[in-house]
């Protein structure tokens, strides 16, 4: 009887991954079916997933025990075929852990070898060796994953995506290979498309290798787009920061934030010099306000945005700095204005604290004169300041009720959390005119502005006043 149930669990896998029910393939594998089960072609059902690039019922089989390494009668392996196919997303799928702790030296060099051939001959030219059709190839791009795109080919009955050159960066990867740093630019930059896969793989082994000679070949990278090669800099700048945060490699960000400090002065295109800003800004270089200073009156609104949070020191807003901050408060953009509202607050705060209140009260006024802006989203982002300030004037609390008559229900809310954590008596109220949310307005579980109404509500009830949070 168990040899029956087995039997046709194996059989229901067979079909599942036949119609790419990942649901039911997860199901029946923790049934017991067997992973290594073989189709009606007398394969692996894994090499099945794979061929129709089915990542995710792939990674499935793989997790549940389907051996990847499994030598086939054409002398190839599920993994094998995984990467002749140039799909990163299935190959990674199929990998089950790092094959360079797993695999023999010859295998990986066997690896190696194909994916370099099919990304050297080109995916189109590869099918065409291997099905002798002489016919127009059809090459759609296609998402490979949440990540990154890549080039669907079909010819001769044949089809395959053109992701070997991610493939091929990620099997150096594991193996150990040190592929010069401009060899990696030129696989990334080889296709126009910033999305593309061969991008993204590249970012992992240039940002582990981040210094000076790797940034000196991203910056002598040959690419027909000038502003598309600084781009690709800067993403892999920030993919590289968000790495070492992350890693226990010693990272000094002192030469990063030198080399930007002289971008940001000679960058003309706006998109460019934003991202620059928005690397540099909060790195505590000390040209980061006489920087933002010579930008002030820059033509692009969002580069104007990313300025008012470098004015200032420990010390305070020096004179200039102080003009440039209430320039950027009248500036006709309401983005501009919009970024001002917590730089405000913030230099409120530092004011009070140094014994200024003449100029803690300029800073607060001029905060809340915003909440009067035309521009909704200028009022909104005083709510969301307000709400999380520390000022407890009976001045801030009005703002925020006033604020409860915004169409925006998530300003609304902002205010209403403003209140309570004032323990201002109209909470309840504030709450009620919130009026009911969307389910999907959160995407955190709880949202703090709504616990903070049950820590208002226990703090009333028991005499204590909230958490100042």
């Amino acid at each position: 009887m168990e040899r029956a149930d087995q039997a046709g669990r194996d059989e229901r896998l067979v079909a599942a991954v036949g119609t790419g029910d990942a649901d039911e393939v997860r199901r029946l594998l923790e049934a017991g079916a067997d992973p290594d089960t073989a189709g009606e072609d007398g394969l692996p059902v894994l090499c099945a997933a794979v061929t129709a690039y089915d990542a995710a019922v792939t990674e499935l089989l793989v997790d549940h025990g389907a051996d990847p390494d499994r030598p086939l009668p054409d002398g190839t392996t599920p993994l094998s075929r995984a990467v002749e196919g140039g799909s990163p997303a299935v190959f990674h799928a199929a990998l089950d852990r790092d094959p360079g702790e797993r695999l023999p030296r010859a295998e990986r060099e066997r690896l190696l070898r194909l994916a370099r051939a099919w990304y050297e001959t080109g995916a189109e030219a590869g099918l065409r060796r291997r099905t002798g059709a002489s016919g127009p190839a059809e090459t759609v791009r296609i998402p490979d994953d949440e990540d990154g795109t890549v080039d669907r080919v079909s010819l001769g009955g044949l089809t395959v995506r053109a992701g070997h050159g991610a493939i091929l960066t990620s099997l150096e990867r594991f193996f150990g290979v040190e592929t010069p740093p401009e060899v990696l630019m030129a696989r990334a930059l080889a296709d126009p498309d910033p999305h593309h896969v061969d991008r993204a793989a590249v970012l992992y082994p240039l940002g582990l290798r981040h210094g000076r000679e790797t940034w000196s070949a991203v910056l002598a990278a040959d690419h027909p787009s000038e502003r598309d090669r600084r781009l690709f800099a800067l993403r892999l700048l920030r993919y590289a920061d968000v790495l070492h945060m992350v890693s226990d490699r010693p990272y000094d960000r002192t030469e990063e934030a030198e080399r930007l400090a002289a971008w940001a002065l000679d960058e003309s295109d706006p998109k460019v010099l934003w991202e620059i800003l928005d690397l540099y800004v909060g790195l505590g270089h000390p040209q980061e306000e006489s920087i933002a200073l010579r930008l002030a009156g820059h033509p692009d609104p969002d580069v104007r945005a990313s300025l008012p949070v470098a004015l200032g020191d420990a010390s305070g807003l020096g004179p200039k700095a102080d003009r440039a901050l209430f320039a950027f408060v009248r500036d006709p953009d309401p983005t501009v204005r919009a970024s001002t509202t917590g730089c405000l607050d913030h230099w409120r705060r530092h004011a009070a604290e140094a014994g200024r209140p003449a100029d803690a009260a300029r800073f607060a006024e001029t905060l809340l004169g915003l909440a009067r802006d035309p521009d909704p989203g200028v009022r909104g982002a005083v709510a969301q300041t307000l709400a999380a300030s520390r000022d407890r004037s009976p001045a801030a609390a009005d703002t925020l009720w006033r604020l409860l008559d915004e169409e925006d229900r998530l300003v609304r809310l902002e205010a209403a959390y403003g209140l309570a954590r004032r323990h201002d008596p109209r909470t309840e109220e504030a709450y009620e005119r919130v009026g009911r949310l969307p389910w999907d307005a959160f995407s955190l579980g709880e949202d703090h502005r709504l616990l903070a109404l049950r820590s208002y509500r226990a703090g009333r009830d028991d005499g204590s006043a909230p958490a100042d949070t």
